[in-house]
């Protein structure tokens, strides 16, 4: 199991439970998120779905160690769970209190409250690699001011919770993030089944718009440059943690 599953009073719980990768999205972990998200919206007794996560690492992105994962597999199942996120008629929190990385800053930008703790930190490390934040994108950039988009996606920094905050990735930095989704849950048994779902539909429409306008131009852009030299080069680095090629040293 890479995904644990569980049910409150009136709120499903989702956690990522793959610590030894740090979480990454293998093929497992993607099936058993999708399973359970649309288990939790198909429940009329779940009001609010709380995605969290065990270890220090909310999601590290793709699992690069998973053998035979082509790129258009990879990209069609982060698209789809993109949407699937979007699409669910029910608010959709996530908890974070450790690092987020490359495909979870997707997972993060398709939810509809981000709550974040000290430990958070958050990284587009894809043009490290070689590669670019392609299918991510369409989640992550109505998400971001113009400036702090071009600053994250082209130099691969690390940032904090305040920091993601204050450029709109998250909904709120607090040093108890915990109490903060509480408190979301408090308010959202205060609203209406249908008053959640048809608001919900306004609030996602820009990402909708662009998973359905840009989402075949940044597949076919990620699976060509998955399939190039130089994020080759770039991933095989990362996993003998060692500087890729292309790094000038001082």
């Amino acid at each position: 199991m890479a995904v644990l599953v569980e049910s409150g009073k009136d709120t499903a719980y989702l956690t990522l439970d793959s610590p030894q990768n740090r979480n990454a999205l293998s093929s497992v972990l993607v099936e058993e998120l999708t399973a359970g998200l649309i288990a939790a919206a198909h429940d009329d007794d779940v009001r609010t779905i709380v995605l969290g996560h065990t270890g220090t690492t909310f999601c590290a992105g793709a699992d690069l160690r998973e053998a035979g994962a082509s790129p258009e597999l990879r990209t069609r199942q982060m698209l789809d769970l993109m949407r699937l996120i979007i699409d669910t008629p029910k608010p959709v929190v996530v908890h974070i209190d450790g690092h987020v990385r490359a495909g979870g800053m997707g997972l993060v930008a398709a939810c509809d409250i981000a709550i974040a703790g000290p430990e958070s930190s958050f990284a587009l490390t894809e043009v490290r690699l070689g590669l670019a934040a392609s299918v991510i994108s369409v989640a992550v950039l109505p998400r971001l001011t113009s400036r702090a988009a071009s600053r994250y996606f082209l130099t691969g920094e690390t940032f904090d919770s305040a920091t993601a905050e204050a450029i709109g990735l998250i909904t709120v930095a607090d040093a108890i993030p915990a109490a903060v989704v509480a408190d979301y849950m408090i308010m959202f048994r205060k609203c209406s089944p249908q008053g959640l779902a048809e608001s919900k539909q306004l609030t996602t429409a820009a990402i909708r718009r662009e998973i359905d306008e840009r989402g075949k131009a940044v597949a076919e852009q990620s699976a060509r440059l998955f399939a190039s030299d130089e994020a080759r080069e770039g991933m095989m680095s990362f996993l003998e943690k060692r500087p890729p090629s292309w790094v000038i040293e001082k």
